[in-house]
Formats: structure tokens, C-alpha cells, sequence
């Protein structure tokens, strides 16, 4: 009876996980406001599409480079970020400005995670929090944190299930019965999995469903030759950026040796 010994975990995992995915669903659900009412009454900023898209670092990227689109901000290729205009136009701006420092010059990625971390990015979380857009902080109880544990748990399940079958069974006992046993939460899991797809999915780690259907009409506007350039960034991260040398000013790696 070896074999009960790895049942029992399989199905504590597979229970535990389906339950968590349970529970954040239902949280999700519970935050979603009204979809009429807020597609009605909001139409994103460029700051919201963005943290809803990748979160603060995402609204610290557009930012920057909307101020460098400006001329306001130049960040070159070797990745430094030299200001320019030091008056911040809102008050993102001026946490980056902020963030670069008094000496007006500064490589850029420490400059994105200090703009991150700013009170004013904080502030737009909160605001797109209590309007039910975004996913509030719940420890980590997000529906794509809960599907990943999901995904390990049905993966336990076939290693322990496998683990099973391959120890001495007990005279009386078939391996198919033990197989069967173990099926039994494997597909408690994958049903768990297949029911998010199609009721949940896409998984994100910062917008709500009412914030992903904003995000979705913002991808269907249209607008002029400036905007969707940000808007590409703001949904897409910075692999949207076309441009060899902008794109280098954020993927170059600081290099302590070289200035």
C-alpha cells in the first residue's frame, strides 16, 4: 500500500491549487464592476493602458519615452538618460526627472525601477484599483498566479502517479486500479485548467476583466502618427520599440568599465 502514501499529496495539490484558482476567480469576479457603466464613463490614458498592460515598470518605459519623443528627455543608445527640459509636465514626469537626479544624467535602469516604485505610479494603481480596472494586491492570489500553481500541481500528479505504478504492488491490487486512483486529480486539475481558458483567460497579473476589455478597445482605436507609437509601447513593452538605437537605450547593459 506504498502507493497511498503518493496519492495523498497528489490530491492535496491538485485540491490546493484548484481551490486557490477557485478563490481568485471568484475575487476577480467580485471586483469586476459593471462593464457598461465603466466603458460608458472611461476611456484609458496612456499611463493606464500601460500599467493595466505591464504594470509600473511599463508606465516608468512610456514615460520616458514620451518625454524623449518630446525632446524633453535624450536617452542614447549606451543607455543614459540625459534631461534635458527639467520641468515635468504631470507628476510621473516629474519622478522621473526625479529619479534621474540632480546632476541630470543618469543610466536609465536604475532610472526605471526608481519611477516604479514612485508615489505617483502607487497612486494610479490605487486610483485604477477603486475604479475596478486593475487587480488588487492580494498576496499574490491573482487568477495567472493560481493558474501556474494549477499547471504544477497536474504535473505533481503524473510524477507521483508514475512514481506509483512503478513500486510493488500489493497482491490483489491491479495497476490499473492505482492508475485510476491517480487519474482521478489529474483530471481534476486539467479540468480546472480548461474551465479557465474559456472562462477567465487572459490571465493578468494587473488587469482586471473590465480593464482587459478597456485594453481591447484601446488596441481597436485608431489615432494619430504620435499615439499609436505609445500606445504600441504602452500595450506591447518595449520590444514594440521600432527604433534600433531607442531600443538599445533600454536593453543596452550596464558596463561599470565604460562611461
Amino acid at each position: 500500500m506504498l502507493w497511498l502514501l503518493l496519492l495523498l499529496p497528489a490530491w492535496a495539490l491538485a485540491g490546493t491549487a484548484c481551490a486557490r484558482l477557485c478563490l481568485a476567480a471568484v475575487r476577480a469576479a467580485d471586483s469586476d464592476p459593471d462593464p457598461q457603466a465603466v466603458g460608458a464613463d472611461h476611456e484609458l490614458t496612456l499611463y493606464e493602458a500601460a500599467f493595466l498592460s505591464g504594470g509600473p515598470q511599463r508606465v516608468a518605459d512610456v514615460t520616458l519615452l514620451a518625454m524623449a519623443r518630446q525632446r524633453r528627455l535624450h536617452l542614447a543608445h549606451t543607455g543614459w538618460a540625459t534631461v534635458v527640459d527639467p520641468q515635468g509636465r504631470d507628476d510621473i514626469e516629474r519622478s522621473v526627472i526625479g529619479a534621474i537626479g540632480p546632476d541630470g544624467q543618469s543610466r536609465i535602469a536604475p532610472v526605471r525601477t526608481r519611477t516604479a516604485r514612485a508615489d505617483a505610479v502607487r497612486r494610479l494603481a490605487d486610483r485604477l484599483v477603486r475604479s475596478g480596472l486593475a487587480v488588487p494586491d492580494t498576496g499574490g492570489l491573482t487568477i495567472g498566479a493560481a493558474v501556474r500553481q494549477v499547471r504544477a500541481a497536474a504535473l505533481a500528479v503524473a510524477v507521483l502517479g508514475g512514481a506509483a505504478l512503478l513500486l510493488p504492488i500489493q497482491a490483489g491490487t491491479s495497476r490499473l486500479l492505482v492508475g485510476l486512483w491517480f487519474l482521478l486529480p489529474l483530471t481534476l486539475s486539467l479540468s480546472c485548467l480548461v474551465l479557465a481558458r474559456f472562462e477567465v483567460h487572459p490571465y493578468s497579473p494587473w488587469a482586471s476583466p473590465a480593464g482587459q476589455r478597456l485594453l481591447g478597445a484601446l488596441l481597436r482605436r485608431r489615432g494619430g502618427a504620435e499615439r499609436p507609437f505609445l500606445v504600441r509601447v504602452a500595450l506591447r513593452g518595449i520590444r514594440a520599440i521600432g527604433e534600433p538605437e531607442l531600443r538599445a537605450a533600454f536593453t543596452h547593459r550596464d558596463a561599470p568599465h565604460r562611461d
